[in-house]
């Protein structure tokens, strides 16, 4: 057996080049199809996941927030303890005078 391409043999009929065709379009089609139904199915899959993780992370989170603000404040109450005695600038002492 021997295939040879572009041989000289007869050409395709009209009736063998529209099957072609319309099997190339079902063919599209089909992997068309699979093709959205495998990108859906991969997000609905990442948004199951990243729900799952939201989830099971909330504790974490607010846990995380809650130690923020208490550093925040801690920082806050350390500033102002640091300079609640200082005061700068000169002193003077006034001796009441004498009546005479």
């Amino acid at each position: 057996m021997k295939y040879v391409l572009n041989g000289r043999g007869k050409p395709a009929s009209p009736l063998r080049k529209l099957a072609t065709l319309v099997l190339a379009i079902v063919m599209l089609g089909l992997v068309v199809m699979f093709s959205v139904v495998a990108l859906t199915v991969i997000l609905v899959v990442g948004v199951v996941a990243f729900a799952y993780l939201w989830w099971k992370t909330r504790k974490l989170r607010k846990m995380m927030r809650m130690m923020q603000s208490l550093s925040t404040a801690e920082r806050r109450r350390q500033e102002r303890a640091s300079n609640d005695g200082v005061f700068e600038g000169e002193a003077v002492v006034v001796e009441p005078q004498e009546r005479k």
